[in-house]
């Protein structure tokens, strides 16, 4: 309000002495310091930031606020529908097959879900095991800020391949703001950590939860990200594994009711 109401008015009644101040050193009667000081407070004045250029930021930043809050109660929404709702949908869609598709149909679909369920357990499970094993390990090292990119660090390992990049680089940045040698800890801790959770914690975890090879895995993220842009790679696991438990039952004619029923954390059964 200041910069919108007093600002421009100020700049015209400090034109308007300058202008005066003008016509008195025409007729010699003026020193000329008023002048300086005048023409001082105008370049100050007019150095200061519009109220558009701070309105429109903020106008912005609460659209996408609200934007980001629409999306995240739609996911939600969408949810809990899909828990009351789910059974009359598979109902409907095996009504409209043949009799004798209706049980392998619905069958596939269990396969799915649970498939799915076992990925978004392991997942939640693999974040809070790397928040809290990077930002203990950073606090020991005494890395700056250490919960703060621990916790970040678990949190982009949502995103497969890129998201333990970024936490590598993010780590060794802010180690770097302190010296040389606590940002090569922190890189070190970064891949250690890594290397444990391929190799140890996600075969344990996950397994073969999807029914996915690490090979596969790494083609359906880039594939994904080359085919639908980056911000789709979170979604490229479930889509194979998806397409992966379709061509099994489709293509390689396999029984989904005789498929061992992923496990992560509890069965798939005691979820439902």
């Amino acid at each position: 309000m200041l910069l919108w109401l007093v600002v421009p008015r100020a700049i015209d009644q400090v034109q308007s002495a300058l202008g005066e101040e003008n016509l008195q050193q025409q007729t010699a009667e003026a020193t000329g310091w008023k002048r300086d000081a005048l023409e001082g407070v105008q370049q100050r004045l007019e150095e200061l930031p519009s109220a558009r250029e701070l309105v429109d930021p903020a106008v912005e930043a609460t659209v996408i606020g609200f934007e980001i809050f629409i999306g995240v109660f739609f996911v939600l929404a969408c949810a809990a529908y899909w828990i009351f709702e789910r059974e009359h949908a598979i109902r409907l869609v095996t009504s409209l097959l043949p009799r004798p598709r209706r049980k392998v149909v619905r069958d596939t679909w269990d396969l799915i879900d649970a498939k799915l369920g076992a990925y978004i357990r392991g997942q939640a499970l693999l974040v809070t095991l790397v928040a809290t094993t990077l930002s203990l390990a950073f606090w020991a090292i005494g890395l700056p800020f250490w919960l703060l990119v621990g916790v970040f660090a678990g949190f982009v390992e949502i995103v497969p391949v890129i998201g333990p990049l970024i936490a590598g680089a993010v780590a060794v940045g802010v180690g770097l703001t302190e010296s040389i040698q606590l940002g090569i800890a922190a890189g070190v801790i970064v891949l250690v950590v890594r290397l444990l959770e391929d190799y140890v914690v996600i075969p344990k975890v996950l397994g073969e939860a999807v029914g996915l090879s690490p090979l596969l895995v790494l083609v359906s993220v880039f594939g994904t990200a080359a085919l639908f842009g980056e911000g789709a790679v979170l979604l490229a696991i479930p889509l194979a594994a998806v397409l992966a438990t379709l061509v099994d039952v489709i293509v390689l004619d396999k029984d989904p009711a005789e498929e061992e029923v992923p496990t992560v954390l509890f069965p798939a059964q005691d979820a439902e």
